[in-house]
């Protein structure tokens, strides 16, 4: 079997390419309101989606249905040849069935028509055959033809694939939208990995209460450092008399602080501080933090009540590398 040259290769990879650019294109440029219809019925379901199909219209399904779940609309994956074998109980009578099919007479899912039609399921249809079996039971029928193949020979589903999987993103994102999901909304259903750990919000990982430093700005030298060494951040706030934040005391400054300690005077939290330190909402998110830190070259923020300028919390950025956000 002969191999083909690099430039061979590059030749086919951009053909392909181009050829499933054009087949989103025309799958763009043909959405009309029967979009628009699909997702009024998607919105108004109140139980899940159940996205079925078979073979590598299943394999986008899966994904679909992922994609779905975890962007806020509850969905559930069912393989159209085990659906006719006990996992149709799966499916309740306020479910919304999403079948992809390229040809529309995938003979699974035709055989599943009969059981949506006897719960009387919305259906929507996501098919390359707009005049096919399984688009004539559908509700709505959202085509997905595309111009051509990617594969030379015609035969290996790839572009039809390609704009049944963006399809289904463009179906996912419209909802999420419509609905209202937030990024917090996000964060709740991505609790670990990287998503999870992108989504944590500095809130989630600063000190309070009896682990936050600060001291008064009158506070001594001497109790200064030990507010520091008690509470092992490197640093303390500094509050006046109405408990504002006004300043921070960093190692740094203590350590200036000595030298001029060592020619005999007494110095207070006030003479030590660094005023005005930098400060970060709670609900920013902990990259947020990181990004901070490293434009002013710093290891600290202050998270204070927005009216009063009390401080809340403080977030070190041993605390981002620990939660693997830095």
């Amino acid at each position: 079997m002969r191999r083909a040259s690099d430039s061979e290769a590059l030749r086919l990879a951009r053909r392909v390419l181009a050829i499933e650019a054009e087949a989103l294109a025309t799958v763009s440029s043909r959405l009309d309101e029967r979009f628009d219809r699909a997702i009024d019925i998607l919105a108004g379901c109140r139980g899940k989606v159940v996205v079925a199909g078979i073979g590598k219209s299943g394999i986008i399904g899966r994904k679909v249905a992922a994609t779905l779940a975890s962007t806020g609309t509850p969905a559930s994956f069912l393989h159209a040849a085990e659906a006719v074998h006990g996992d149709f109980g799966l499916v309740a009578k306020e479910d919304v069935v999403l079948a992809l099919s390229h040809s529309g007479e995938t003979e699974e899912v035709v055989r599943l028509l009969p059981l949506i039609k006897r719960f009387d399921l919305p259906l929507i249809a996501v098919t390359g055959a707009v005049r096919s079996t399984l688009a004539r039971a559908a509700d709505v029928v959202l085509d997905t033809s595309v111009p051509e193949e990617a594969c030379p020979l015609g035969l290996a589903p790839t572009a039809s694939t390609t704009a049944a999987l963006a399809l289904g993103d463009a179906i996912a994102v419209s909802l999420f939208q419509r609905n209202g999901f937030t990024a917090d909304d996000f964060a709740f259903l991505h609790p670990a990995g990287s998503l999870g750990r992108r989504l944590l919000k500095v809130s989630d990982l600063m000190h309070t209460g009896d682990a936050l430093p600060l001291v008064r700005n009158d506070t001594s030298f001497g109790d200064t450092l030990h507010e520091m060494t008690d509470k092992r951040l490197g640093s303390t706030g500094v509050v006046d008399g109405q408990g504002r934040l006004i300043g921070i005391v960093t190692d740094g400054d203590l350590r200036r602080g000595l030298v001029q300690a060592a020619g005999g005077r007494s110095m207070t939290a006030a003479e030590l501080m660094t005023a005005n330190p930098k400060t970060i909402n709670g609900d920013a998110l902990a990259a947020r933090a990181v990004a901070e830190m490293e434009r002013f070259s710093i290891t600290t923020l202050f998270i204070v009540e927005a009216e009063s300028h009390r401080p809340l919390g403080i977030i070190h950025l041993h605390d981002l590398l620990k939660a693997g956000v830095a």
